[in-house]
């Protein structure tokens, strides 16, 4: 499906117990042309996402009972990649990367402007599309017993496919495009749609791809640190 058809189409699943706030942003988000699905607390998005397919979660970090943080480290735990921006009042470098890992795509502190969320929902939407076909499509990179198709966004391997959040696919296709060659970390956030996120999420986005294609993540052999550069891919069998 072309980006531009996911952006404007998309199916949210928006979840925080402030039911104020979660009128607002149902209303908003209808309103830029996404469709809209509400949930007061875990609970309820947990009987949501078991009766309907959605493209992107809103959702909000502190909750009475299960919270933000507790329901996407489950999701993720159970193999589901929905792509999820959280929310929270508490916006902290420290919070940022709790949310990036437990498995979230993107972090927005309140308060924040209706239009930044949407501005986000969409880069992270583009992010997880299908991508248009290129003239000069990406050759799958060999990375050990797997092999990762960026043009796809898939990695498999001997047991069939390794699930990525889009957070995982989008780190691994920016290192790709340019292996061999050492990226910043400066650059990675760019390309992940997340500049201000700061060093330390990008730190926590390749710790967790690593667990993905590393035979050992402790003693990586394609995904390696350049002390005070970054970080650089470097593919072979």
């Amino acid at each position: 499906m072309p980006a531009e058809f996911a952006a404007e189409n998309a199916h949210l699943l928006v979840v925080d117990d402030d039911a104020r706030l979660r009128a607002l942003l149902q209303r908003f988000l209808a309103e830029q042309g996404f469709r809209v699905t509400a949930a007061a607390d875990a609970a309820a998005a947990r009987a949501a996402l078991s009766a309907m397919a959605f493209d992107l979660l809103v959702l909000d970090v502190m909750m009475p009972g299960e919270t933000g943080l507790e329901l996407v480290e489950s999701l993720r735990r159970g193999g589901k990649d929905v792509p999820v921006l959280m929310l929270t009042a508490r916006g902290g470098p420290d919070d940022r990367v709790a949310g990036f890992e437990m498995g979230a795509d993107d972090y927005l502190a309140k308060p924040f402007d209706p239009r930044e969320l949407a501005l986000r929902i969409r880069t992270i939407l583009r992010r997880a599309a299908p991508p248009m076909p290129a003239l000069l499509p990406q050759a799958p990179v060999q990375l050990g017993m797997r092999w990762f198709d960026a043009e796809r966004s898939e990695l498999r391997g001997p047991d069939g496919t390794i699930r990525l959040t889009g957070g995982e696919a989008a780190l691994l296709a920016a290192l790709a495009r340019r292996a061999g060659e050492v990226l910043s970390r400066e650059e990675i956030a760019a390309a992940l749609g997340t500049p201000e996120a700061g060093e330390r999420a990008v730190d926590v986005q390749v710790t967790r791809l690593r667990r993905k294609i590393e035979p050992d993540p402790r003693e990586p052999r394609f995904l390696h640190t350049v002390r005070h550069r970054g970080y650089v891919l470097r593919p072979g069998p």
